[in-house]
């Protein structure tokens, strides 16, 4: 299993343990952690289900700023910048950047 692989396989189990405390408790229950995981599984459906984030933009309006904001906090500095970027520069780069902030957010909890 290659590393790209291994990093959708964390986000996509991450990201579903996220959706259902979010789902039971609510979302005010989410750490800010849990809460960037949720920002990034969103852009990650986007762009994997639809080739751009204006899927994830519905889903989760504020996903861009909020992940921004969130690794900001947290310290986490290349998913700071990948979140950083205009939403376009992102969805172009959005498949060079995915492994770097998977390893540094599976690295932050």
């Amino acid at each position: 299993m290659s590393e790209q692989d291994d990093n959708e396989t964390w986000l996509i189990e991450t990201g579903h343990d996220v959706i259902e405390k979010k789902a039971n408790v609510g979302p005010g229950s989410l750490r800010p952690w849990e809460r960037l995981v949720y920002c990034l599984w969103v852009a990650d459906y986007g762009m994997r289900n639809a080739g751009d984030l204006e899927a994830a933009h519905d889903l989760h309006a504020a996903f861009h700023d909020e992940a921004k904001a969130l690794a900001a906090g947290l310290s986490l500095p290349l998913t700071h910048a990948a979140f950083g970027l205009s939403k376009s520069d992102l969805q172009d780069r959005y498949f060079d950047l995915f492994d770097d902030v998977c390893v540094e957010l599976r690295g932050a909890n």
